[in-house]
């Protein structure tokens, strides 16, 4: 890397583990921005051994905008645990659902509950997932400006071009980052498929997959976790704005990939070319307002975009707003990849509302529609 990365730490204090008896679960939530994370660590005399052995827990909801004062108490509901990378055994990272202090509804911006209640109405149709989550890795120029790792304070570097899957001093900007996230990810546990350098400098990609159902959410928000965490020791920001820098850059996208029974069985190609492409044809604008904020800015038609406005699909056309691989094509059977969701989408609302226009006769598109308008409001 060509800067000086500022507060890089060793991980020294990990050593400290070798003498610790109780078990620390690291309890991990979404805040009352619908893409941020919180998470506070709880200690257990006794291992963890399944789901069961994670107790309910509770925070001050007043702080992470899900909750006023006069009613603060938000419940934590451990939904998922993985080895915790970090500490290492037999620590555990705890992804949660939030509830209302009636334990019974979802706080704000909890989307799992709604999306795992559509995937265990599809699930005799197996839906697989993968999401290649793209980013950006931003460092502080100053007191308050962050600029992109390796770019010129506050100027440009070479246009793109050079950048998508680099190696080189010149051209590669964060692959420690990057690579530090990936071996985290195994070690935890994570469906994490690969990495790569992405087309604009500084921009990365990780694909998790193939993920069942609800796992796809989980396994992503978990995935982010750990590389936010990785950010701290590197003194790097995460960036999943859909268009970060404006000009002539790529935007970044969370690609997703999407295959159930009738697309991989005989016929499959037919089957998404005739009844899957008009569905989601009906329902572009309507599923779009699930597919990130200010996604807009990013789904221009250039940079490997389609447009906001109209919907377009191609075998093999990174330019529409569904790409049917040629490996689907040349099979007979496969999957489709949806172009459209930014980068800074909540994955649970994207599987979901996938799975309803493809298999549930769009059945709960406005409910989610409405849950996302609602969270949005005002506490």
């Amino acid at each position: 890397m060509t800067e000086t990365v500022e507060h890089l730490r060793d991980f020294n204090y990990y050593k400290l583990n070798s003498d610790i008896k109780q078990v620390l679960a690291e309890y991990i939530w979404i805040d009352g921005t619908g893409e941020k994370m919180r998470s506070k660590t709880k200690v257990y005399r006794d291992p963890i051994t399944k789901l069961q052995d994670l107790d309910w827990w509770t925070f001050d909801g007043s702080s992470t905008e899900q909750a006023n004062t006069k009613w603060s108490e938000i419940y934590l509901k451990p939904v998922i645990y993985v080895k915790d990378p970090f500490r290492g055994n037999p620590h555990v990272l705890v992804l949660c659902e939030t509830y209302l202090p009636d334990k019974k509804t979802p706080a704000r911006y909890n989307f799992r509950s709604i999306a795992n209640e559509i995937m265990e109405k599809a699930k005799d149709f197996k839906p697989w997932f993968g999401i290649e989550q793209e980013y950006f890795l931003l460092k502080r120029t100053g007191t308050t400006h962050i600029w992109p790792l390796g770019w010129p304070t506050g100027g440009f570097p070479y246009p793109q071009g050079r950048y998508y899957c680099s190696i080189g001093e010149r051209n590669n900007f964060g692959r420690a980052l990057a690579e530090a996230h990936l071996r985290a990810c195994l070690n935890a546990g994570i469906k994490i498929a690969g990495i790569n350098a992405e087309v604009a400098p500084s921009q990365w990609e990780f694909q998790i997959g193939i993920a069942e159902g609800i796992e796809i959410g989980d396994h992503l928000w978990l995935a982010r976790y750990i590389l936010e965490r990785l950010g701290e020791e590197f003194g790097i920001d995460i960036n999943y704005d859909p268009k970060p820098i404006l000009g002539d850059w790529n935007g970044s996208g969370a690609h997703t990939n999407y295959s159930d029974i009738k697309t991989r069985g005989i016929g499959g190609y037919q089957y998404i070319i005739n009844e899957l492409m008009p569905l989601l044809q009906r329902t572009h604008q309507e599923v779009l307002k699930l597919y990130g904020s200010n996604n807009e800015q990013r789904l221009t038609g250039n940079h490997e975009t389609s447009s906001y406005d109209t919907f377009s699909w191609g075998d093999g056309s990174r330019g529409g707003s569904i790409r049917v691989p040629v490996i689907t094509k040349e099979q007979g059977a496969g999957y489709l990849e949806d172009r459209r969701p930014a980068a800074n989408i909540d994955p649970y609302l994207v599987s979901a509302v996938i799975v309803d226009v493809a298999l549930l006769n769009s059945t709960y598109v406005n409910q989610l529609k409405q849950l996302l308008v609602d969270s949005a409001k005002q506490l």
